[in-house]
């Protein structure tokens, strides 16, 4: 009827200035190192099919348990939820067109610049996004082409810089920002390269490593404590090279999550396990360096890289320990008895604000015997967090951690509920293959199987909402049960 109103369109946005400069990228006037890592919208068993709650709920992992301060969204534009929770939480986002190192003919052409105007349409109001990615992932160049969908950015949002992200050296530089996957650093002296190695110009230019790591030294979760500390350890050796050098405005790496791939990438079951976390958004080592960079008084941090078992590594032993902290120091009781006081090593990682403690012996022998360890960390003198590992860990409990307890059952809701089989100690149980049975009642229902295997000694489900009620979720794991999970569905 005339004059009255029959749909309703609400956007929310903000403003902010976000540039990146031959010297480093600024917000607002200041300069910021960019610490980021890339994100596929990939799930178990569901592919990228989650509602908002789910997508919502990866800005807040990557916020706030990873500390990152960006996000690429690689390779394709992502969830509009996703992109919400970066804009309240303050998660900048280097968004890109879909597409991997193929360029097709004038048609298809055609269609990646439709995608440039449609991704660039959709998601001009968000504030956390502050680069536009408008060349193919890692394609070849192709002067017309690129030409083409630069000017079209630059003529709907003038207000933001491009970006094109390549893999080869030398490539023609027609965005406003250099971006270059750069996995040069296979664990020898090389970490990453001078720009001006990579661009083969005169002169510096905004900059940014937009991945690195990845398929080079791919690290499950459940792999051997020396090739979980190396992966780890990459991770940090380029952030600390991209920390020192002012002409790189920050790097991310690839990537967050693990994730499904076709039977030419990835290991034999089709799983890129390229992530400093599972697809399940469980952490391994790596996981432990980014979590570490934060100020102590947001949230204590104190991960010592290990299993704490003589065994785990080639030749035996535990040493060298590196600890991935905020702590200024950390001191080392073994048994009971002190050991030793260690510092943060900033001589040797001045590139990252809190670098890792490493403890290189430990002053006596431990003889045959093998005892309990306990690690207190110290921000200006005063304990702030301590850990405790057990020389003889046996499962003694299964715990259950739900990200929600309430659903919405108007509309499409899910929540994920995090199980760990853990020792006396309260750590990881890492080679128990045990299964996990669940069992659920009320209007709710399991994504995935209800019986499955522990992979490293925890796993996660997701329960979705199917109607308004009580949902029950109980688990049974090596003769350990968890206290019921109740989820209330609105």
């Amino acid at each position: 009827m005339p004059g009255i109103a029959c749909d309703m369109y609400t956007a929310r946005t903000g403003f902010r200035e976000a540039v990146v400069k031959e010297d480093g990228f600024y917000l607002n006037g200041r300069t910021l190192k960019l610490r980021g890592l890339n994100r596929h919208q990939s799930f178990p068993y569901v592919g990228y099919a989650m509602p908002e709650r789910v997508q919502r709920k990866d800005a807040d992992i990557l916020k706030h348990e990873l500390k990152l301060n960006v996000v690429r969204t690689s390779h394709y534009p992502q969830s509009r939820h996703f992109l919400d929770r970066c804009d309240e939480i303050g998660l900048l986002v280097f968004e890109e067109i879909p597409g991997w190192q193929h360029i097709g003919d004038d048609e298809w052409k055609k269609v990646a610049c439709n995608h440039v105007r449609e991704m660039i349409k959709r998601d001009w109001n968000h504030p956390s996004v502050f680069l536009w990615g408008v060349r193919i992932n890692e394609s070849g160049d192709d002067h017309d082409f690129y030409a083409d969908t630069n000017r079209i950015a630059r003529e709907l949002d003038p207000s933001r810089q491009t970006a094109g992200v390549r893999c080869i050296t030398n490539s023609e530089f027609l965005e406003d920002v250099y971006t270059m996957n750069d996995f040069i650093h296979t664990g020898a002296e090389i970490v990453l390269r001078d720009q001006k190695e990579v661009t083969e110009l005169n002169r510096h230019v905004p900059y940014m490593v937009t991945e690195f790591n990845g398929h080079i030294y791919p690290t499950k979760r459940f792999d051997q404590e020396e090739r979980l500390i190396e992966h780890a350890m990459r991770h940090l050796r380029v952030h600390n090279a991209a920390g020192i050098d002012e002409h790189i405005s920050g790097a991310i790496g690839w990537c967050a999550f693990d994730y499904n791939t076709h039977h030419g990438f990835g290991s034999g079951e089709r799983i890129c396990y390229h992530g400093v976390m599972d697809m399940f958004r469980i952490p391994k080592f790596a996981a432990a360096f980014y979590r570490s960079q934060c100020n102590p008084e947001e949230e204590a941090v104190l991960e010592p890289m290990t299993l704490w078992t003589r065994g785990e590594r080639s030749m035996g032993g535990i040493m060298p320990l590196t600890i991935f902290t905020n702590c200024d120091e950390v001191k080392l009781y073994v048994g009971g008895t002190y050991k030793g006081t260690f510092s943060a090593q900033q001589d040797q990682y001045p590139g990252v604000e809190y670098p890792p403690v490493v403890i290189s012996n430990i002053e006596g022998e431990w003889g045959d015997r093998w005892y309990d360890g306990e690690f207190v960390g110290y921000v200006h003198g005063k304990e702030v967090i301590r850990r405790q590992f057990s020389r003889n860990p046996v499962p003694t409990q299964l715990t259950a951690e739900p990200d929600d307890l309430e659903l919405d059952s108007t509309r499409p809701d899910a929540t994920r509920i995090v199980y760990k089989l853990v020792d006396q100690t309260g750590n990881i149980i890492s080679y128990i293959p045990e299964y996990i049975e669940f069992t659920i009642s009320g209007p709710g229902e399991i994504i995935g199987p209800n019986r499955t295997a522990l992979i490293g000694g925890c796993i996660a489900v997701w329960v979705r909402a199917q109607g308004k009620g009580e949902i029950m979720l109980s688990a049974q794991c090596s003769n350990l049960r968890v206290e019921n999970i109740i989820l209330q569905v609105r």
